[in-house]
């Protein structure tokens, strides 16, 4: 508000312009001035210089009213005071044409143009365009109206400020305004040429009428007209103008006016301060539907052009500058002066490490959290998701919601998303990049302050890391379900584009230019698209030194993280989804737990289509390699790692031996059921590829080539090298075709194959059947479903018994794969057998089975490992050794008639025995026989025939004196004596007492002593003989 003792410039305005009212007859139009026309409210007169507002009866009852008295003398303080009255009613329709009037002559009066001169002589000579201007128009005062910023005289600057509120007041007044737009505003039917039609203080929504022209016209809305390039501009000018004060705004000075009362009282105006105050506040309950659209069109006007925002035009002009974002002379102006062009490049010189001023980076913060808050403000995104906004995301628009919304659908959560729509939300995402700021993310940020406060306040506030942090509690106690959605629906989109992650760009662009030949931040490449980069990246990962080039150390810690990130849900890895999105739909849209797709990938690997499975196999791969990958699966292991394995799971470079530890440890009370299934489906996953098991692939990898080439299957690999090693054994080769560290990872291979069944597809597709009929309550690990399996064995499909027949035979030949015994008696084995070889642990603990230190459970697992020798001999490889010979010659009938695949039932051990009553077996058969004998005679369950033709006679009740045998039985019992009998006869004696019990308890006890007698005496004349001779010659000896 002007009052006594204006600035000079001012004063001489009022002393030296005389202001003309026009006489015209009452209801009759004047001709135009400077093409708007002037309407007479009063009889002619002419005004002398020291005519007053003050004093014309139109405006003396609206003065009285409105205005402080001191005001009265100074007509521009009278105009500012009337001028900003928004209701109608507030001011007479007379004292309203007359303040017009005043207004229109004022800006077009030769001696008004003339002050102009007069005071901003050097300014005019400076600002060379408004030197130039025609005089007399009106077209001086506007033009440095319009370079007002540049400025620096103090008389001309009040000046031009005094006379931009006036200028401003109405379109009218805008120099060549209506010149340029009354086509479209006739077009528009954005209102009246003529005051007599409309309100003047309603003239502001003319040009807001035009500016929503413009944004319907940018976000091609259906019907929406193309406004003239000539008047585009001047709408863009306009609100350049307009962006300093909020009061050269008139539809949002009037139309906020409360708003700015209610929200931004103590807010100063000048240099957008009032513009930004209302933008913070445009969502609050309390802010009127009329200011809230102002606001959103204003925001529109600053999308399209950034120097329409005052604040940020001001902030960031020398770094645009610096970094030459308005340099690129093959484009478009228009595309330049965007505000998403803006971010863009001054984004890109943050993450390349340049300097970006601090309040430049502050006002980017502003405009980048605007953009995530109103999705409106994004024309492409108005264009292209309209149908997604309508279907799924209506009356959502507060707080970002609906932008979240859209992500979602982007996800593929809500239902098909059109790909322009998603190429929209990830640009808009790259504009915003709220990855380096969450808090630019308001629906984010709401939604996970209680989990930023408890889990992450260790981290500074704004920091990249929070999202990590975040993604490092996704589904755990404190993540909440609001959180979780707004954290992933985001990081869909930042895990497209690997820029969007500010610390892994930081970390990785030299890798990234270097290894995959990137651009910069903010440029795209048909060659090497954003999502394609990270791949690269990965690949490069888990590089050794002999394959190339690899990462810097910094890189791959970023990498690593990204991937553990990506292990969480399957839609954060671009590829992984784009490939498998019909798979996922066809075998995993039933699973419940979120993070569990990729277990189902795996888990239906062989059915998944080619491309698919070629992602899916990669991913396995470097799972085997590191399986700290396995986010979910690490927080399910942590109390085995911690006991058991922390001194590999803290090794930064994994190369399978964490997930090797935890197998070995699956057992332990530590771990849990999460954790146990989630090492044995990994189990069960590298079993259909030898490539997935990291260790095995490297150990072997050439032995594989050589030796089993084609095979790709783990258990068929294993097998194959297995049954080399073994050949090469049994033939006594001097060198051994599998090399040495294959073999040692061979081994670890097949005991980890022994402990579940289903790590061998083969025996348990055999066996499933039986398994469900016979052993439906085992639980699957320790071999225990094995273990059922053997103990029913006689009640086995033909299928199954053939399958668990030949294992026994492995585990029989190499007892170190025998997982049950191993393991039951572990403590037993540390006990007795320590120095003895693993592959002949059974043979060791058979040897100490009745020792009174043996655990009762060893021993009763020993006792079952040697009734499943007996019942065939190719399930003892020491008598097999041993009676090599003799089988064939004694016992060939018995083979001739069993075929390929059926058990003997003991029948060649039995041949064995007869032999053996016989005395027709070789010496090392024999001796095995007899030890045969000697453990059956303590256990009659070692006799397999005996308890195959005895059955019903032992398991009659006790108590019946008489038991009848039947003829088999008694058969087999004589047999068993007659046995008894010889192997007792043929047993050597074991002290003096035992000798001579044995001699007088034989049937040739006369024989045994006569020869006894014999023998004594033929040593008893043999000493007498020797004797005499030797008394003789010592005679002679003498004699001489």
């Amino acid at each position: 508000m002007l009052i006594d003792g204006d600035p000079l410039s001012l004063k001489l305005l009022q002393r030296n312009i005389s202001v003309v009212i026009p006489a015209q007859n009452p209801g009759v139009v004047p001709a135009a001035v400077n093409g708007a026309p002037v309407l007479a409210a009063l009889p002619l007169r002419r005004r002398t210089s020291g005519w007053k507002l003050a004093e014309e009866g139109a405006c003396r009852e609206d003065l009285t009213r409105l205005c402080p008295k001191h005001s009265w003398n100074n007509n521009l303080a009278v105009l500012e005071c009337l001028q900003d009255r928004k209701e109608e009613t507030e001011i007479a329709a007379d004292c309203n044409h007359l303040l017009w009037n005043y207004k229109l002559n004022l800006t077009t009066d030769p001696k008004f143009e003339s002050v102009a001169v007069e005071v901003c002589k050097t300014t005019i000579t400076d600002i060379k365009e408004c030197a130039a201007e025609e005089r007399g128009k009106g077209y001086l005062v506007s033009c440095l109206v319009d370079h007002r910023g540049n400025i620096t005289e103090y008389q001309c600057n009040q000046y031009i400020v005094k006379m931009t509120s006036i200028v401003f007041s109405d379109y009218r007044l805008i120099c060549g305004f209506m010149d340029k737009c009354r086509e479209d505003i006739n077009t528009l039917h954005c209102g009246s040429i003529s005051t007599g039609e409309k309100d003047v203080h309603s003239q502001g929504e003319v040009i807001a009428c035009l500016e929503k022209g413009l944004v319907r016209e940018a976000e091609e809305q259906p019907g929406a007209h193309a406004i003239g390039a000539n008047c585009k501009k001047a709408i863009m000018r306009v609100a350049e103008l307009s962006s300093d004060d909020f009061h050269l705004d008139r539809y949002l000075y009037f139309s906020c006016r409360e708003d700015r009362e209610r929200f931004c009282e103590n807010t100063p105006a000048g240099e957008g301060r009032v513009y930004k105050c209302l933008f913070n506040h445009k969502f609050e309950e309390a802010m009127s539907e009329k200011c809230r659209d102002a606001l959103t069109t204003r925001q529109k006007l600053i999308a399209q052009d950034y120097k329409v925002s005052y604040s940020l035009a001001k902030a960031c002009k020398t770094d645009l500058r610096k970094y030459r974002c308005s340099a690129d002379t093959n484009m478009p102006r228009a595309r330049e002066a965007r505000l998403s062009y803006l971010l863009l490049c001054l984004e890109s010189a943050v993450h390349r490490g340049r300097t970006v001023s601090g309040e430049c980076q502050g006002e980017m913060l502003d405009y980048r959290r605007m953009l995530m808050e109103d999705f409106s403000l994004s024309p492409e995104i108005v264009l292209h998701c309209r149908g997604e906004i309508e279907a799924h995301c209506s009356g959502l628009h507060r707080k970002g919601r609906t932008l979240h919304c859209l992500m979602r659908v982007g996800r593929g959560d809500l239902g098909a998303i059109d790909n322009l729509c998603q190429k929209a939300l990830q640009t808009l995402i790259q504009e915003a990049d709220p990855g380096a700021d969450y808090r630019i993310d308001r629906a984010l940020n709401e939604a996970c302050e209680s989990v930023i406060q408890t889990a992450c306040k260790h981290i500074r506030n704004g920091d990249p890391m929070i999202l990590s942090c975040l993604m490092e509690h996704l589904y755990t106690d404190k993540m909440v379900e609001d959180c979780e959605h707004r954290l992933l629906e985001l990081q869909y989109f930042i895990a497209r584009d690997w820029k969007l992650d500010p610390i892994l760009y930081k970390k990785c662009q030299g890798d990234a230019s270097r290894l995959c030949h990137t651009h910069g931040w903010n440029e795209t490449s048909e060659m090497m698209p954003p999502g394609a980069i990270f791949s690269c990246l990965y690949r490069h990962a888990y590089r050794t030194e002999e394959q190339g080039r690899r990462l810097s150390r910094d890189c791959k810690v970023e990498v690593q993280r990204i991937l553990h990130q990506r292990a969480l849900d399957v839609k954060l890895d671009p590829e992984l989804q784009r490939r498998c999105m019909t798979d996922l739909g066809k075998w995993c849209s039933e699973k419940a737990e979120s993070g569990q797709e990729l277990d189902c990938l795996q888990d239906h690997l062989e059915d998944l289509v080619s491309e698919c499975k070629d992602v899916v196999g990669n991913l396995t791969e470097l799972e085997s390699e590191d399986i700290q990958i396995e986010t979910l699966l690490m927080r399910a292991c942590e109390p085995v790692i911690q006991s058991y394995c922390h001194e590999v799971a803290d090794n930064q470079i994994d190369t399978g031996d964490l997930m090797e530890c935890l197998v070995q440890n699956k057992h332990q009370k530590e771990m849990n059921d999460k954790c146990a299934v989630g090492v044995t489906h990994f189990q069960l996953v590298q079993i259909k590829d030898f490539r997935f098991s990291y260790k095995f692939k490297m150990a072997c990898k050439e032995d594989v080539l050589k030796l089993c080439p084609n095979i790709k299957k783990k258990v068929d690999v294993v097998l194959c090298l297995s049954t080399t090693v073994r050949n090469d054994t049994l033939q006594d080769m001097k060198e051994q075709r599998v090399s040495v560290k294959c073999r040692k990872q061979l081994r670890v291979e097949e005991l980890e194959m022994s402990e579940d069944i289903r790590l061998e597809p083969e025996l348990y597709d055999s066996c499933k059947q039986d398994i469900g009929r016979l052993c439906q309550n085992v639980a699957f690990g320790n071999a225990q479903v094995i273990e059922c399996l053997k103990e029913n064995k006689k009640q086995l499909t033909q299928r199954c018994h053939h399958k668990v027949f030949k294992l026994q035979e492995v585990e029989m030949m190499d007892s170190e794969l025998d997982y049950q015994l191993m393991r039951v008696c572990k403590p037993m084995i540390r006990r007795f057998c320590t120095e003895a070889d693993a592959k002949n642990m059974l043979q060791c603990l058979k040897q100490n089975k009745n020792s009174e230190l043996m655990d009762p459970k060893c021993k009763q697992m020993i006792t079952k490992r040697q009734i499943t020798q007996n019942t065939d001999y190719r399930l003892n490889p020491v008598l097999r050794k041993s009676c090599k010979a003799d089988i064939p010659k004694f016992c060939q009938s018995i083979l001739n008639k069993a075929t390929g695949d059926s058990e003997l039932e003991g029948q060649v051990v039995s041949c064995l025995k007869l032999k053996y009553a016989d005395q027709r077996l070789s010496p090392d058969c024999e001796d095995q026989i007899r030890v045969i004998l000697q453990e059956s005679a303590l256990d009659y369950r070692l006799d397999p025939q005996l308890q195959l033709h005895c059955t019903d006679e032992v398991s009659r009740p006790p108590g019946r004196r008489e038991v009848r045998l039947q003829p088999e039985c008694k058969k087999r019992l004589q047999d068993r004596i007659d046995m008894w009998s010889y192997a007792a006869k043929v047993a050597p004696a074991e002290g003096f007492s035992d000798l001579a019990m044995q001699v007088m308890t034989s049937p040739s006890k006369n024989y045994i002593l006569a020869m006894i007698g014999l023998g004594v005496c033929v040593l008893f004349l043999f000493g007498l003989l020797c004797g005499r001779i030797t008394k003789r010659v010592m005679q002679e000896q003498k004699n001489r």
